[in-house]
């Protein structure tokens, strides 16, 4: 009896004192920029039911410039992760403009990430992890997705990364 008083306390205490989206990020000192728009013509995002479909969005600083260069040439690995991060704050700005409260996020269900890197650099699974790391920092278990990491010779703009993501929404 003892143990299972003992499990329903630690289970609804951890759901009950879980921290939202927003107050993790806050906990990490991350302020979500207002999304930039669109350098082309398309949309930043599309909703189909309670799915939501991110475009790709890359690595832009506060005054509208990118990370930019090729991974194994300009950035070092460390460089290309943090890129990767910043195109996940990025993300996370135009997902909240989109649904208002990242609370009614269900899951990260898909990353697609295009890593600009030289012929001879095959570390883009690290570099996407400074992305990954990030949504499941700020969503806990509904931040593990599936991923793939592309490496190409280019980007739009000499961007470092580009992501594009799929969400599963309440």
């Amino acid at each position: 009896m003892r143990f299972r008083l003992l499990f329903v306390f630690v289970f609804l205490g951890s759901v009950c004192w879980a921290q939202s989206p927003t107050e993790n990020l806050q906990k990490m000192g991350i302020v979500l920029p207002k999304p930039t728009s669109p350098i082309a013509n398309y949309v930043k995002f599309v909703q189909s039911g309670n799915l939501l479909f991110l475009s790709g969005h890359g690595p832009s600083k506060a005054d509208g410039t990118y990370i930019v260069g090729k991974l194994g040439t300009d950035l070092t690995l460390a460089q290309g992760a943090e890129a990767a991060k910043l195109t996940g704050i990025n993300l996370l700005a135009t997902l909240q403009a989109a649904v208002g409260d990242l609370n009614k996020v269900k899951r990260i269900v898909k990353v697609l990430g295009f890593i600009n890197d030289n012929n001879d650099f095959t570390d883009q699974p690290k570099v996407m992890n400074g992305f990954s790391d990030l949504m499941v920092a700020v969503f806990g278990e509904k931040g593990k997705h599936a991923r793939s990491a592309i490496g190409n010779n280019y980007r739009p703009n000499n961007m470092a990364v580009e992501i594009e993501m799929l969400v599963e929404l309440y």
